[in-house]
């Protein structure tokens, strides 16, 4: 049985990491370009449609914001990175302050990095997996819009984008296959926080 979100509510949003609510609880974090789905996400796995903002302009997400999940753990909500509709300054600013997240959150049990199954691995994907690995933080590629394509073509997006992961990382970071609309990778995800739950000191 995949774990079951009995109760998600939306704690606080942070400007930095100094702000941010205790580390004392595992957390979760997904983070991933612009307009990624990464609100649409969060929404699917506690099951609720409007607990983390979703909007169809890019650059929604500004802060750091938290959700606790059964009063135990943590799910975060990261501004995206790459193309906004915002200024060059601003968008350089939020993406130093993600990087600072990244490395000084000690509780970050696993960075959930999405990518659009659609489309082809991007070098700015590559590049902040690259340096995230480097750094040795805990992440999963998690490939969103699913729906949006046919089993079989989602299925040789994959295996392609897996080959470019493998000319990067050995062994491979996981991998799931999401879709908001149908819940497609819902359970799989639950059920890896939950064996890493498990470990969390």
């Amino acid at each position: 049985m995949p774990l079951t979100i009995k109760k998600a509510r939306f704690l606080t949003s942070s400007i930095a990491v100094s702000k941010c609510p205790p580390a004392n609880r595992p957390e979760y974090a997904f983070i991933g370009r612009s307009n990624v789905g990464k609100s649409s996400l969060i929404n699917t796995l506690t099951n609720q449609k409007t607990l983390a903002k979703t909007s169809v302009k890019p650059g929604k997400t500004r802060l750091i914001n938290h959700f606790l999940i059964d009063e135990n753990w943590y799910l975060v909500d990261l501004p995206g990175y790459g193309y906004a509709q915002v200024p060059k300054a601003e968008r350089e600013k939020w993406e130093k302050f993600i990087r600072i997240y990244v490395l000084e959150r000690v509780n970050l049990c696993c960075l959930f990095i999405l990518v659009d199954v659609r489309h082809d691995a991007l070098q700015a994907d590559l590049e902040f997996m690259t340096w995230v690995g480097e750094n040795q933080v805990p992440f999963a590629v998690l490939f969103t819009k699913a729906d949006k394509l046919k089993p079989e073509e989602t299925e040789m997006a994959v295996g392609k984008y897996r080959s470019r992961l493998k000319e990067i990382f050995d062994p491979l970071p996981p991998t799931f296959i999401t879709s908001a609309i149908d819940f497609r990778g819902r359970n799989e995800i639950l059920e890896f926080i939950e064996h890493v739950n498990r470990d969390f000191k």
